[in-house]
């Protein structure tokens, strides 16, 4: 395909958006007017159009519903304070992206059409983009293997989707984490560190067991001895001992955050000593116990920055100290959206502003 050439557009005849209220974003709940879908075959991606919000036709031997080759992104754009649009780390989220498409086996995409189609689309469904604070339009490009065959095989096509909807913070509260030390989320060597569909599928039951007991999430450890802290649900986990930033080093089994990314470089911006290392169960239960434990939280593209308030370790319930506007988690999560929003100046030169 030559990526230069403009997207085909059939925009929609009605459009949704008067059925948004804007001030009450749920999130997950609406979708933006448009998708963007292209489909690979014979050996590469054609070309992408865009059309109205709708249901796929699939068949049911398609090679995704068997056997999982399924990839997606999460992202967001942003309402600038001068009224423009911001997609937050686009690049990032390709180089994420890729690589989770590589642990799969399936195609890549290039920076031009990745950044071509996205523009695209923002661009077309940008009144979708809220005003409100702390609210966003998620960004969902994904991939599945579309193949009709029910013999187990990489597949050999595929179809590319990048649906939007407007969203309001994942988590209204703070978190209460209940450490799990018997169920699994990834192994080293495994696909942890891709995107793809079968990790949260894997993760949904011990999740489940974790609400009934009245926690929001789990915080998953070391699939070898479960001593080691690895990241929680939907999110990678920071603390703050001693006044050092600490977070468990990636790996194969731990997700690369593009927001964990940007937590780590904007904490070195304000003077803060990071620590990526191995973090123990123990040395968590300990710092909580003696106090030297000053902050925990999560982060995420669709959680942003999550206080957590209480973490169960050992079936024992241990909470946080209160966070003010002088914590870590609070100075990071503003000065976050200040360069997402354009008040602050964006020095690093993630933000992807559509003209």
């Amino acid at each position: 395909m030559n990526v230069t050439e403009d997207i085909a557009i059939r925009k929609t005849a009605n459009s949704k958006i008067d059925e948004v209220d804007f001030d009450h974003l749920e999130f997950g709940r609406y979708t933006s007017d448009h998708m963007l879908v292209a489909d690979f075959y014979n050996g590469e991606w054609h070309a992408p159009e865009i059309l109205p919000f709708s249901k796929l036709e699939l068949s049911p031997i398609s090679l995704a519903l068997h056997y999982g080759q399924t990839v997606f992104e999460g992202m967001k754009a942003f309402r600038m304070q001068d009224d423009q649009v911001n997609i937050f780390r686009p690049y990032k989220h390709l180089e994420r992206f890729n690589k989770s498409l590589e642990r799969m086996c399936m195609p890549n995409v290039s920076e031009e059409f990745f950044i071509q189609g996205l523009h695209s689309l923002i661009n077309l469904d940008s009144q979708w983009v809220p005003y409100s604070e702390g609210s966003s339009l998620y960004i969902r490009p994904f991939i599945f293997a579309s193949e009709e065959r029910f013999g187990v095989k990489v597949s050999e096509e595929y179809k590319y989707i990048i649906i939007t909807g407007p969203v309001g913070p994942y988590y209204a509260k703070p978190l209460k984490l209940k450490v799990e030390c018997d169920f699994v989320r990834a192994a080293k060597g495994g696909t942890g560190y891709a995107k793809c569909g079968g990790n949260y599928g894997g993760a949904f039951y011990p999740t489940q067991l974790a609400r009934q007991l009245g926690y929001d999430q789990v915080i998953w450890t070391d699939a070898t001895e479960h001593k080691y802290i690895e990241e929680s649900g939907t999110m990678n986990i920071m603390f703050v001992i001693n006044n050092v930033l600490v977070t468990p080093q990636l790996s194969s089994s731990i997700l690369d955050g593009v927001t964990r990314d940007s937590i780590i470089t904007l904490a070195q911006d304000l003077g803060y000593v990071i620590e990526e290392r191995p973090v123990s169960v123990e040395e968590v239960k300990t710092s909580l116990q003696n106090g030297t434990m000053q902050e925990a939280f999560g982060a995420g593209t669709a959680a942003v920055v999550a206080p957590i308030i209480t973490i169960n370790i050992e079936d024992a319930d241990i909470d946080l100290p209160l966070w003010d506007e002088h914590s870590f988690m609070i100075k990071a999560k503003k000065k976050l959206s200040d360069i997402r929003h354009g008040l602050e100046t964006d020095f690093h030169e993630w933000n992807y502003i559509l003209k």
